[in-house]
């Protein structure tokens, strides 16, 4: 099966690439950004997916199966552009496969687009709206392009489409949210509060994308692994230092005295939970995962010994 991955360059991207490789497939990857040494069979193209360049390798590949990585998710810099490459690359994504006869389409979102608020309940399911934009506009772009990824559901028939909503990733690789958050050596969190974080090993989310091509289930999935965790388990478990802070002087202190650089909108996310039911996603595939959240814990540990403070 020929599988077109945009985003190909980012860590999943190229973790995904090998394990498509071993199962058999060709694989065809577009990123701005560059892919140094790519394994050998992966056929790179270092284009935006919004160019007509882009449309050109749909055009001549032809792919079977497209699996959409090609998002923007950072939250420190907010940018028009941003905003562009979220929904217009995913607008391109599903227009090229339509026409260039693509048969599965997966889109690669975030459980975050449920939003952390006091009210939300405690394990959302997939036919909710996102409640989040009011409080943290910086996931705008996010959120609709989830929301196009959906529609693609009834606007495009000629094809299967899958969205994933993933739960963070935790581990060596260092990838996403949470271990970006993880990274220094005292963790902030808001006096009072200890959310569950729900989250994975990066091998496990890349599993999750290979049953996804091969089971074709079609609709919005919640994806997640083990049992989510504790905000303060989690710091401990990967050797940093909790560091509670009032909420109001934490929005202050942001990105100073060592602490990591948040949008404001980002308190929510560590005072409320964001944690999903994802049994639909695990009927329709009989995914598990294969890596609980202590070994994955302790994966980022190893990888990510605690900093040194002075």
């Amino acid at each position: 099966m020929k599988v077109l991955v945009p985003g190909i360059a980012g860590r999943l991207g190229r973790m995904l690439a090998e394990r498509l490789l071993e199962k058999g497939h060709d694989v065809i990857g577009i990123d701005r950004r560059p892919f140094h040494d790519p394994p050998a069979g992966v056929e790179v193209h270092e284009l935006d997916i919004r160019k007509r360049a882009a449309e050109d390798v749909f055009r001549r590949v032809r792919p079977n199966a497209v699996i959409h990585l090609a998002t923007v998710t950072h939250l420190v810099v907010q940018s028009e552009d941003r905003y562009r490459i979220n929904l217009g690359g995913t607008r391109a994504v599903f227009e090229h496969s339509a026409t260039y006869g693509v048969d599965h389409v997966v889109f690669v979102g975030r459980h975050t687009y449920y939003g952390a608020a006091a009210d939300s309940p405690l394990f959302h399911v997939e036919d909710e709206p996102p409640m989040g934009l009011s409080s943290f506009p910086q996931l705008a772009d996010l959120v609709a392009a989830d929301l196009y990824a959906g529609s693609a559901l009834w606007r495009y028939s000629s094809f299967t489409t899958s969205v994933l909503r993933m739960v963070y990733t935790l581990g060596p690789t260092g990838h996403g949210t949470l271990a970006t958050f993880l990274r220094g050596a005292r963790v902030p969190t808001i006096l009072g509060y200890d959310p569950l974080f729900h989250f994975m090993h990066e091998e496990d989310v890349v599993g999750a994308l290979i049953t996804t091509l091969d089971a074709r289930p079609r609709g919005v999935f919640n994806v997640a692994g083990p049992q989510p965790v504790p905000l303060s388990v989690i710091i401990g478990e990967t050797g940093r230092t909790n560091v509670p802070v009032p909420g109001p002087l934490l929005s202050a202190a942001l990105g100073r005295f060592g602490l990591p650089r948040l949008p404001r909108g980002a308190l929510e996310h560590i005072r409320y939970p964001i944690t999903v039911d994802a049994s639909s996603f695990k009927r329709a595939t009989r995914w598990s995962h294969t890596i609980d959240e202590r070994t994955a814990m302790r994966a980022y540990r190893e990888a990510f010994p605690r900093p040194a403070t002075y």
